[in-house]
């Protein structure tokens, strides 16, 4: 079934033309990644499609009978509406009918409202709903329900709109960046539950795992054309390496060809037979195909670096407290040469805050931390780059000088310098307002490397980067000299850049894991969990390969799982029969404590619900 028809749209500002004549299909059960270079449309042609902008040629047809909803980058949520009341907004009736209920639950005298939302919930079955509800909520971690949109931090409006998107149970979703702003346990549950869920999926990630796990199909838009590649991420990977490959010998071909033809145009008369005009007509066929080149732009990161001396920074039994909350207590560590160190750890947890302490932009409440003299830091914040107004790209690498040193005493102009990063000379002077959100992250880079920091501290380097720029990045601190810090929710570069990790595990807790994201997922799916969330007891030295063959639930914790099924299924068979209860004929006390016992019964299904999923996860992760 057909859900998406996109024919021969096209779109530009100004004189840039991001593409022309696109056209594609989306069908009932896709799971399509959207890959491109910043700065080529993606985000402008998801806004296309969900209708908060038109294309300047062409058209966008959808079936009338779906529901299609849009999670951008920046969700639009009411300032002054709550959690639940955004919750609530959805068009889901299910919801409204779960909303309907909880409100004749507060009024347990109106027996008639009550009963009549009761019979609206078995009608709807909105039981089952309400659990995946509870779930959800509980799973984006927005467990405070009255609080307004406008107290909500950026991540926290971001889970919101996806709670709601979710919720609102659409056929086809478009989804614009969405594993921003989730903590790493928050987007495994994400990824799994769309691999599970039957939704249609057209979206935009750098998370390459996500892409890798969740998609049936990859769309490229390079050049202006779009591929499309019928596989995960790893098949587009091969394919378009084939394609690229192919398209180059198809190139040299031509080229030869080219010379041969060219030779033959040079030596014919003036006067032109039929078939000679036919062969001059395939001549500058011919030569367009072989003057093809392949715009394959890569960041060249090549920065000269301050020399590292052999005291790099001393941690001294710092501890922490934010907001009532502890954050870090009685921390000791030592940096290394060459050390290459990835945080991990649950949003709030203190992650942006150790590394605001590490560079002396916060102090700590107790203890202290020695900077060696040779140490320059170069910290890449979440906030990125500051935009001045009227401001041009050119001119925000010029405040660092018209020349940059490089390796070996050579040196290069702020223009080049700015080309190696993508930046080409018409682009160097645009505002820097107008760039993509890609682009501006890149410019920001630019910025932090070209100070020739030989200790880097990235916190969440990786979001709007595309693909292209992330593995040369990769491959930019694979040999960097110096020390790297990294926080990020993006597993294949955690993967691919650290050694080791320090797991945030709250209230103070830090331990300090050998290995990268994934050695720790393994270890934590064979350990207990009161053997990994401990600070005085540190696993030893790739410990986590030591227990291959254990299970992924302690002993204690099957009993748990075997026991909670049972008592579900017992509090369910109760809570039937008390609904029943009320279609009997009741007193007004009668039908009160009937409610409460009925909320309290719920509550507790709820509960054990929630624990029996846990369970379930971590034994089928």
């Amino acid at each position: 079934m057909n859900y998406l028809s996109v024919e021969n749209i096209a779109k530009s500002y100004g004189e840039r033309n991001l593409f022309r004549e696109i056209s594609f299909g989306i069908n009932e059960g896709q799971k399509i990644g959207f890959v491109a270079k910043n700065g080529t449309g993606k985000t402008s042609l998801l806004d296309i499609l969900a209708g908060k902008d038109q294309p300047d040629e062409g058209q966008v047809i959808y079936r009338n009978d779906i529901q299609v909803a849009f999670l951008s980058q920046e969700p639009d949520l009411e300032e002054e509406l709550s959690v639940e009341q955004i919750i609530f907004s959805s068009d889901n009736p299910i919801l409204k009918i779960i909303q309907r209920y909880e409100k004749a639950l507060e009024n347990p005298a109106d027996a008639e409202a009550l009963q009549k939302s009761m019979d609206e919930m078995e009608a709807a079955n909105a039981w089952d709903f309400e659990t995946n509800y509870k779930q959800i909520l509980f799973k984006l971690n927005l467990e405070d329900l009255d609080k307004q949109v406008k107290f909500l931090s950026g991540g926290q409006r971001k889970r919101l709109a996806l709670a709601r998107m979710l919720l609102k149970k659409p056929d086809f979703i478009i989804m614009d960046e969405p594993t921003n702003h989730l903590d790493l346990d928050m987007i495994e549950w994400l990824e799994e539950y769309f691999r599970k869920e039957d939704f249609t999926i057209f979206m935009v990630t750098h998370d390459r795992y996500f892409l890798e796990r969740v998609c049936n199909e990859i769309v490229e838009l390079e050049a202006g054309a779009l591929h499309t590649y019928k596989g995960n991420y790893s098949y587009y990977l091969q394919k378009r390496d084939e394609r690229h490959q192919l398209e180059q010998t198809n190139t040299e071909k031509a080229q030869q060809l080219y010379k041969k033809e060219l030779d033959w145009m040079r030596r014919q008369p003036k006067a032109r037979t039929t078939k000679s005009k036919s062969r001059i007509d395939d001549f500058y066929d011919i030569k367009d195909r072989a003057s093809k080149r392949r715009q394959e732009h890569q960041v060249q990161l090549e920065i000269n670096m301050e020399r590292l001396g052999s005291k790099i920074v001393e941690i001294h039994n710092i501890s922490k407290e934010l907001g009532g909350k502890t954050l870090l207590k009685s921390f000791d560590y030592n940096f290394k040469k060459g050390e290459r160190l990835g945080i991990i750890g649950k949003n709030g947890t203190g992650k942006s805050t150790f590394l605001n302490m590490l560079t002396g932009t916060l102090p700590p409440d107790t203890g202290k931390i020695i900077v060696g003299e040779t140490v320059k830091f170069g910290y890449y914040t979440q906030k990125g780059i500051e935009i001045k107004t009227g401001q041009k790209v050119i001119e925000v690498i010029r405040e660092f000088g018209d020349y940059i040193p490089l390796k070996k005493g050579r040196q290069i102009s702020a223009e080049q310098l700015l080309e190696r990063f993508l930046f080409d000379r018409k682009k160097q002077y645009d505002f820097v307002e107008k760039l993509s959100g890609g682009e501006k992250k890149r410019l920001y880079l630019c910025t932090i490397l070209i100070q020739n920091p030989n200790f880097l501290i990235l916190d969440e380097p990786t979001n709007d980067l595309d693909v292209l720029t992330l593995n040369v990045l990769e491959n930019f601190l694979l040999d960097f000299p110096g020390c790297v810090v990294v926080v990020s929710h993006d597993r294949y570069f955690m993967d691919k850049i650290v050694d080791h990790l320090f797991v945030f595990e709250g209230q103070g807790a830090v331990s300090d894991f050998p290995g990268n994201y994934s050695d720790y997922r393994e270890y934590a799916a064979v350990k207990p969990s009161e053997e990994i969330s401990t600070t005085e007891k540190k696993p030893k030295e790739n410990s986590w390969r030591d227990d291959s063959t254990g299970t992924k639930l302690s002993y204690k914790e099957q009993k748990e799982f075997g026991k909670l099924e049972k008592e579900i299924t017992q509090l369910e068979k109760k809570k039937d029969q008390l609904q029943q209860d009320f279609l009997k004929e009741l007193s007004a006390e009668e039908i009160k404590d009937k409610s409460v016992e009925l909320q309290n019964m719920q509550d507790e299904i709820e509960e054990k619900t929630m624990r029996y999923f846990e369970l379930m996860e971590k034994m089928e992760s």
